[in-house]
């Protein structure tokens, strides 16, 4: 499989760049996520520890994460992983769990997820090493929509379908879904865009219900199709041309 999809731009041409978009193009995470690396004092600029958000930078300059040189990624990455349940989307896991990112083809150290997926959850989640290309796609203004199967624990009432079609509120959250669909007496088939931090899951322990399966098969144009547990493949350029221009 060949993994390169275009070429980063020649940033040495460019002036200085803010310290978190400078670790994003380097492969080290989203900006949001580089923010927080920033803040935790894990990051130096030539010799001296950096926790001030947007920091400017130049390429030339020493930069490291945990003493660790970077540099601005040359070539850029976009994959579509079916991940299993019992994998965790993070670069890390002081727990030893098995990452999700270790499923993937070369180069995987330099990638990371678009999104998450939950420990127990399965199914299509995005990597690359694009920055700009993780801030447009996760940001909720892009309105990207995420389809889920769900398989519950007991059966689904018809008012909890109702209601998460209508919206509801949940400890003071909102959660709404933009297409519901019984599949089953235990099962449904969810649409989400807003994708907020385990909204299936807290919607359904709303109703006294416990997912024994939930998995995701369609993130905007990409869908999961005949992609194996823990396989990958490449997004097509109309892919990336959608996610990134379009409502999905």
């Amino acid at each position: 499989m060949n993994l390169t999809d275009k070429e980063s731009p020649d940033t040495s041409e460019h002036g200085p760049l803010r310290l978190q978009v400078y670790l994003a193009h380097a492969g080290v995470a989203s900006r949001r996520a580089c923010e927080g690396l920033i803040s935790s004092g894990r990051v130096s600029v030539n010799g001296q520890v950096v926790t001030v958000l947007g920091t400017r930078v130049l390429p030339i300059d020493d930069i490291r994460l945990d003493g660790v040189a970077l540099q601005i990624e040359t070539q850029f990455h976009y994959l579509a992983l079916n991940k299993p349940p019992m994998y965790i989307c993070s670069s890390s896991d002081p727990q030893g769990r098995s990452l999700a990112k270790d499923l993937l083809p070369m180069p995987r150290e330099r990638l990371y997820n678009v999104g998450r997926l939950d420990y127990r959850s399965s199914g299509l989640i995005i990597f690359t090493n694009d920055g700009d290309f993780a801030a447009k796609v996760s940001h909720p203004s892009a309105k990207i929509k995420k389809e889920y199967l769900v398989e519950a624990t007991g059966p689904i009432p018809d008012t909890m379908i109702a209601e998460f079609q209508k919206g509801l509120e949940i400890e003071g959250v909102f959660y709404r879904s933009t297409e519901i669909e019984r599949l089953g007496r235990k099962s449904i088939r969810v649409v989400l865009i807003e994708g907020k931090n385990r909204e299936i899951r807290r919607v359904f322990s709303h109703f006294h219900l416990h997912p024994s399966k939930l998995h995701r098969i369609r993130i905007g144009p990409v869908v999961l199709g005949s992609l194996g547990a823990g396989e990958s493949r490449a997004l097509t350029e109309e892919e990336k041309e959608i996610l990134l221009q379009r409502r999905a």
